[in-house]
């Protein structure tokens, strides 16, 4: 399915390029041979910058598996995991970083999810009986990451703050609502192209302690103010953090284990991960920054706005869809065109109300696909791209149904 999509997106680039050309607007050619090249080296750049980050966080995960503290992780979260990827044996370490993967997700630790996810891939990789083939926990896992919830988007509020909003924090309640859409749909396509059976005792009574804390939280968090919720935050994720990094290495000495021998071996493997990741990373931004370049997603934008009126619906919306246009794509041009949208309707408009809800409740799917199966060598995703975009579809409906909701 990779390669049709990869080569779909430079079929609608040259249509797109075609296109402006007719129009008069030559410049189109230069920009497309700019962002080629932009695109190699950011490629490079944020395979490079992974280096650091992964070898520490694969070393510290070597500590903790050694220690047992992962394995801790690992039978909390087992139960419920084993229910959803049947063919991840018990006791398996998979479980272990699975678990603190999607832990780091929900508390917004994105330097920790990441490594702490292409470990979880790596460890999944060893029951992939066709190595360039995605199995169906990887899938599954794949689209927790690609539409997991994070419980405070501090860096929404920080950017709305930024621009001056009134109460930077005031969409805190219709993101949560946005990105749990996502989360839950995501889950139910996978389950159902898989034939998972999500109605049974252990799953439910997961989901309903899941709930209750997450209700607790939402209770409390929406008591403070922006800055309040800020500082929460960041003495949590922060907390949790150097907690566990203690904990592997404190753990890992009582119990007379080799810490720093352990650690390098680890590293080790993290540095050999952010090399490996370099083609799969420009093929991907490859096609991306050439579509993005092209214009394809402006004449997207445009026909989108000629259907909604055309059906007579309320165009507000579309004013916040490069945002959502973006994402899917470009973590970084996605809160570019958020940002822009605040600037020239006003944060506390409706249009970057909605930009900031489509910012903080979705994720940058193909960005994500080409990190965590490239990471393991994976070409062949099958259903995975699908159910992650069926995610961001459903997480963007959401976005926009909920800010109608709340903000009229």
């Amino acid at each position: 399915m990779l390669n049709r999509v990869w080569l779909l997106f430079f079929i609608i680039a040259a249509l797109s390029i075609v296109i402006q050309l007719v129009d008069g607007n030559v410049n189109v050619l230069s920009e497309s041979v700019t962002a080629l090249f932009a695109s190699a080296k950011l490629a490079a750049d944020i395979s490079i910058g992974l280096i650091g980050v992964l070898a520490l966080w694969m070393g510290l995960m070597q500590v903790g598996e050694k220690a047992g503290v992962v394995g801790l992780f690992a039978r909390i979260f087992e139960p419920l995991l084993s229910k959803l990827m049947p063919e991840v044996p018990r006791g398996h370490l998979a479980y272990g970083s699975i678990s603190m993967n999607l832990t780091a997700n929900m508390l917004g630790l994105d330097n920790a999810a990441t490594p702490l996810g292409l470990k979880a891939m790596h460890d999944l990789q060893t029951l992939n009986p066709v190595k360039s083939v995605a199995t169906n926990a990887q899938i599954l896992f794949l689209v927790l990451n690609t539409s997991s919830v994070t419980l405070v988007p501090v860096t929404v509020f920080l950017y709305r703050a930024q621009q001056g909003a009134a109460n930077p924090a005031d969409i805190f309640l219709p993101i949560l609502l946005a990105t749990s859409v996502s989360t839950v749909v995501g889950l139910l396509v996978v389950a159902l192209v898989q034939r998972i059976s999500l109605l049974n005792s252990v799953i439910l009574a997961y989901a309903a302690t899941i709930m209750s804390v997450f209700m607790a939280a939402i209770a409390y968090l929406v008591t403070l103010s922006a800055d309040a919720i800020g500082q929460v935050s960041m003495v949590l994720g922060n907390g949790i953090l150097l907690l566990l990094i203690l904990s592997f290495i404190l753990v890992a000495g009582y119990r007379k284990i080799a810490v720093y021998d352990e650690f390098v071996d680890g590293a080790k493997q993290g540095f050999s991960q952010a090399i490996q990741l370099i083609p799969y990373l420009l093929a991907m931004l490859l096609a991306i920054g050439f579509l993005r370049a092209s214009g394809a997603l402006d004449y997207a934008l445009q026909l989108l706005a000629s259907g909604v009126s055309a059906l007579g619906a309320d165009t507000r919306f579309i004013d916040a869809m490069p945002t959502a246009l973006m994402k899917p794509f470009s973590g970084s041009g996605a809160r570019a065109m958020m940002l822009e949208t605040m600037s020239h309707h006003g944060v506390d408009s409706f249009a970057g109300r909605l930009a900031a809800i489509l910012q903080g409740s979705t994720e940058t799917t193909f960005y994500v696909l080409a990190v965590y199966f490239g990471s393991v060598g994976i070409r062949n995703g099958r259903h995975a791209l699908g159910c992650g975009l069926a995610a961001d579809f459903a997480g963007i409906s959401a976005a926009i149904a909920v800010c109608y909701w709340f903000y009229g």
